[in-house]
């Protein structure tokens, strides 16, 4: 029996967290119909009244009844959300409060009208918007929505019915719908909704039944909303197929790829495109080519052209721009085999055929090259329709350039005068031909052609006979003129796209160098903030804008950077910036959200989310809004934040590692100075007690024991103060109080010390009386010298002498403590200042291995330094030298 075959895991992987996924997240139901008045809300309001009869936290975010008194019943009782009042055209008019319903967070939010337009000074510019911002944060949403409000069904819409809807929904909110539940009335019964006024009032009834209502409409719309319906319902059991394990039984891997332009035709292209995708079930493609055409682009091209591209985005296509290499056809075809493309989507030519045989096809040549790749042909030109008229494309240049063209041909002619007596006729040619060449590539096509048209008029009227006169008598010149002027034309068409192909690389090239220019100076940046700054510093350069990067806190929310070059940010500003980071998605000037903001801002997106926010606030009008320039934008956006990702986890590696270290750090103190503790503790507790619990001991013994508890405690009095001291230099915490004073006054109070008074006869003190007065904190610097001696008679043999000795040099002065003791091992003379180092010959001797971090600590505060060396005749010699300055004038003395 042959095995069932067991599916691939990368895709079973995929799909059980696609259904997780969906399973976590919130739902949309849409309520689907053909046309008003069908009972979308009707049928939405029955609905939510069974949900909170089960209950279910339901509220009314927006319903419009149209004064309909069954659907008015329905409302009634239920929770309703207070609408927020926005100014437009000198009134009030009332629209849905997006933070209202986040704050108040039901379980199910009722929101009709999905297609709605919302007031200027809305958060977003369409209701659907609100309802995607419900649905991420958590909430159920229900919603109505009409059949010719669906933009990939705009044209087809505009055709039935001859009216063009302005309010439309993209086709992807529809496809994220986790339920539609399709709404039908046949057109008989809506028409006599229509006329008892329960679809609109009697006036306005009469008016949509002439136009709109009319029954053939309503019948075409009606189709409209059952296929789109049955669509709906295909993907659904597609993906039951696909998490069932369900092989298909029809063609898979379909992917579309249609071609686009600034033409309001590519309007058309991009919808056709989205409804084949559909039924398709297929991802899809919208291409732009960037050719030598697009540097001749009017302001208006431009603005269609990025709008064709919006349009796919809004849809749910992916677009792409290319830079040309070649010839369009092959630019097509190369991108399609890349991606995969299994069909392409071309326009109808708008051309004459005329003027197709002559510079031939584009789409002729796409089908003779595709392949295997179909080709579909709807209204509409590839890349470039319409096409602008041949005269106007080709009379761009300046009327400068006209007069210096026919000045050349002045010059020419000149010159061709001079030598005509002396050559042939094919020499006087080449001079014109050089004059056409020189024009060509000096003044563009326009002024080629027309040195070409008078070079041929100057050549006749002045060398061919008859002479000063435009009659050709030997017809063999006739083809000599011809040819001239083709080989003109040639000329000036050539050397025009030689030139466009110049700019292009040059735009290329500059974009190429920004990128890299960027990648470079965020590579040499050390740190976040550093980096930020390159950042900005680039994005003002390339953009003319000025730039603000924001980062998150520990709760999320984005603070305003305090640097130079950033642009301030009011409250509104920030907010709309806060927008962004938690959507991950791009806002403000220029986009569809919060439109009115004064800045742009994208999300900078790293492995693991949203990790800040770039904002650019434009000088003038922005440059991104081109198709090239917004890809770079977003590769800068792109760029910056994966090196701010890789910064920030650097930074909280170096921070992880830095607590880890002080984690071990801390272990290791407990454990090293848990015996130096527990050993002058357990003397003091021992000699106290037996000097309490023996009542005839001798007053030397008792002595002795109160003098061995008092050393003991000594020691455990240093111990704790070398702790606090450690823990001080490690927190940052060690703030200097400095004076003005001499050295030998902290000389004299660290030997007058309780813990130096039995061994202070083994320091002898060399200290020059012309020492100039230091700047320091004498309780520290007490500190330090304490440490050291108390260092230097630990180490040295019993009665042995310690010296102290000073000297001034230059702008610094250096304190010396030498002892006669081992000395310090070969390469230890660094490590010795580290926290719980200590020496070979410090196993038999108490101490927790502080005391040198810390004289190491407080002289790095003072901005000295210490070391350690070897003295010549034997002994370790620690050297402590700290900066001069210049002490304040002393008070002049009264008589």
């Amino acid at each position: 029996m042959r095995e069932p075959r067991r599916p691939a895991p990368d895709p079973l992987l995929r799909r059980v967290q696609e259904e997780e996924t969906r399973a976590r997240r919130a739902k949309l139901k849409v309520f689907f119909g053909a046309a008003p008045g069908v009972g979308k809300t009707y049928a939405m309001l029955s609905e939510a009244r069974e949900r909170r009869s089960e209950g279910v936290d339901v509220v009314i975010g927006v319903v419009e009844t149209h004064g309909r008194s069954e659907t008015e019943a329905l409302a009634e009782g239920l929770e309703a959300l207070p609408r927020r009042d926005l100014a437009y055209a000198g009134r009030f008019l009332p629209e849905f409060n997006l933070d209202a319903a986040l704050q108040r967070r039901p379980a199910l939010v009722l929101m009709d009208e999905l297609a709605h337009s919302n007031v200027m000074g809305s958060r977003h510019a369409k209701r659907w918007q609100d309802v995607m911002e419900l649905l991420d944060a958590g909430i159920d949403v229900y919603t109505t929505l009409n059949v010719q409000h669906l933009e990939s069904l705009k044209d087809v819409v505009a055709q039935i019915t001859g009216v063009i809807v302005r309010e439309n929904v993209p086709d992807t909110v529809l496809e994220r719908a986790d339920e539609v539940e399709l709404v039908d009335l046949p057109p008989d019964d809506l028409l006599v909704r229509l006329k008892e006024g329960k679809v609109y009032l009697p006036d306005q009834a009469r008016h949509a039944q002439e136009h709109f209502f009319r029954k053939g409409n309503l019948l075409a719309l009606r189709e409209l909303a059952l296929r789109h319906t049955a669509e709906s319902v295909d993907a659904q059991m597609r993906r039951y197929m696909a998490s069932e394990g369900i092989r298909k039984t029809w063609a898979a891997g379909e992917r579309l790829l249609v071609c686009v332009g600034p033409g309001e035709l590519s309007e058309r292209l991009v919808r056709g495109t989205r409804r084949m995708a559909g039924a398709l079930g297929a991802p899809w493609l919208a291409l732009y080519v960037e050719s030598r055409q697009h540097l001749r682009f009017t302001d208006e091209d431009r603005a269609r052209l990025e709008a064709n591209l919006r349009l796919a985005e809004k849809l749910g296509g992916e677009t792409a721009v290319i830079e040309g290499a070649g010839a369009l056809v092959e630019d097509i075809l190369a991108f399609a085999k890349d991606r995969n493309i299994t069909k392409i989507v071309v326009g109808k030519p708008s051309r004459p055929r005329w003027l197709e045989l002559l510079m031939g096809s584009t789409v002729d040549d796409l089908i003779r090259h595709s392949g295997d790749i179909d080709v579909y042909v709807i209204s509409g030109e590839p890349g470039r329709e319409p096409a602008a008229p041949l005269i106007r494309r080709t009379l761009t240049s300046p009327l400068r350039n006209y007069l210096l063209s026919a000045l050349t041909v002045v010059l020419a002619s000149t010159l061709a005068s001079l030598l005509f007596r002396r050559t042939e006729l094919a020499d006087i040619i080449m001079v014109y031909l050089l004059g056409i060449l020189i024009v060509a590539t000096r003044f563009g096509r326009g002024p080629s052609l027309l040195a070409s048209v008078l070079s041929v008029a100057a050549l006749n009227f002045l060398f061919v006979p008859p002479y000063y006169t435009f009659a050709v008598t030997d017809f063999r010149h006739v083809g000599t003129f011809a040819v001239m002027l083709i080989m003109g034309v040639v000329i000036g068409n050539l050397t025009e796209r030689i030139r466009a192909q110049a700019r292009m690389a040059r735009g290329r090239e500059q974009r190429t160098h920004a990128l890299y220019r960027l990648g470079q100076e965020l590579a040499r940046s050390s740190g976040s903030a550093a980096l930020v700054a390159s950042a900005l510093q680039n994005v003002a350069t390339q953009f003319q804008s000025r730039g603000v990067v924001l980062q998150p806190d520990d709760q999320g929310r984005l603070q305003a950077p305090a640097l130079p070059q950033a642009f301030p940010l009011d409250d509104q500003e920030l907010g709309v910036a806060q927008w962004v980071f938690d959507h991950a998605e791009p806002a403000g000037l220029g986009t569809l959200t919060l439109p009115g903001a004064r800045a742009t801002y994208l999300p900078l997106r790293g492995a693991s989310g949203a990790i800040g926010v770039l904002g650019l606030l434009p000088e003038g009008s922005p440059r991104w809004a081109e198709p090239d320039q917004r890809q770079l934008l977003e590769a800068f956006a792109t760029q910056t934040a994966l090196a701010l990702e890789r910064a920030l986890l650097a930074e909280q590696g170096a921070l992880d590692k830095r607590r880890a270290d002080a984690e071990r750090l801390r272990n290791a103190l407990l454990s090293s100075v848990s015996h130096d503790l527990r050993t002058p503790l357990g003397v003091i507790t021992g000699a106290v007690s037996t000097a309490l619990e023996t009542p005839d001991l001798s007053e030397p013994a008792r002595r002795e024991l109160l003098q061995s508890a008092q050393e003991e405690a000594q020691r455990l009095h240093r111990l704790v103060s070398n702790l606090l001291d450690i823990t001080r230099l490690e927190s940052g915490g060690l703030d200097l109080q400095t004076e003005w004073m001499p050295l030998e006054e902290v000389v004299g109070a660290a030997l007058n010390r309780r813990e130096l008074a039995q061994l202070a006869h083994r320091v002898r003190v060399a200290l020059p009386e012309d020492l100039p007065l230091v700047a320091m904190d004498g309780v520290l610097m007490e500190q330090l010298l304490l440490n050291l001696l108390d260092n230097a008679l630990k180490y040295s043999p019993p009665e042995s002498p310690v010296d102290i000795k000073a000297w001034a040099a230059g702008k610094s002065l250096t304190l010396s403590i030498a002892d006669q003791g081992p000395g310090i091992p070969a390469g230890e003379e660094e490590r010795i200042f580290e926290k719980l180092a200590r020496g070979q010959a410090a196993s038999n001797r108490p101490g927790a291995g502080l005391g040198l971090a810390i004289c190491k600590g407080i002289a790095t505060a003072h901005h000295g330094r210490i070391q350690a060396v070897n003295h010549p005749q034997g002994g370790a010699q620690f050297l402590v030298t700290l900066p001069l300055g210049t002490p304040p004038a002393m008070p002049e003395e009264l008589p």
